[in-house]
């Protein structure tokens, strides 16, 4: 599906859907029972490829790599159903495999490039900005891009942030302000509206969509 008709709504054992974008073409794809989501992002000058949760299916996974030329798979935290097909897809690709250190230790594959709050990402000649918005696991991340003229700006955030609140605390009262207010001060507070929000599960949105309901999510505590 093309970016004319990309609506960031896919289905398990439906088709990807492509976001072509200036420098940046993102493909989101759902698999598993729990309905992750997974992106392909490859730089339209370079034909690198990143890969953003290596979840589940691995046969599903290398269909959508194809041919392209992933280096690199992030993966945004240790929750099992973001890293089943992890193994298969470094196997097949030799790709880096980037997570924060709080949370590598979850992950089926050693973590060959350990990233901070602050840190960048490449893919080709564009530019991913980590931050670590800590709540749903200690180790949890998002990847920032800003596109150029036209792409805007496009944020990958794991199960921290979906339409609707903020990733499951398990009722931690900790861990809720943790990452609420992480959420708010490291993505709220610097990007704006028009931010494309690209979601562990479910559908995409938009900061400026959630940005209203922000004192409601923090009255409700989760």
């Amino acid at each position: 599906m093309s970016s004319q008709s990309y609506t960031g709504d896919v289905e398990v054992g439906g088709p990807a859907q492509t976001h072509a974008t200036p420098g940046l073409t993102i493909t989101k794809l759902a698999v598993s029972e729990m309905a992750n989501n997974v992106y392909l992002l490859t730089c339209t000058a370079t034909g690198e490829a990143l890969l953003v949760d290596a979840a589940a299916e691995p046969a599903a996974l290398l269909a959508l790599i194809g041919d392209a030329d992933v280096r690199t798979v992030v993966t945004t935290h240790g929750h099992w159903d973001h890293h089943r097909a992890l193994p298969e897809v470094v196997q097949a690709t030799g790709a880096d495999t980037v997570a924060h250190p709080a949370d590598a230790a979850d992950l089926p594959v050693p973590v060959t490039r350990p990233v901070e709050h602050g840190d960048t990402v490449a893919v080709g000649d564009q530019v991913l900005e980590v931050v670590h918005l800590r709540g749903h696991t200690p180790g949890s991340i998002a990847l920032v891009w800003r596109g150029p003229d036209g792409a805007g700006t496009h944020v990958f955030t794991g199960d921290s942030l979906f339409p609707g609140g903020v990733g499951n605390t398990q009722q931690d009262a900790t861990r809720f302000a943790s990452l609420v207010d992480d959420v708010e001060h490291r993505l709220f507070d610097v990007l704006p509206d028009d931010t494309w929000v690209h979601p562990g599960h479910g559908k995409d949105t938009t900061l400026g969509a959630e940005r209203p309901h922000l004192p409601e999510w923090r009255a409700r505590g989760w």
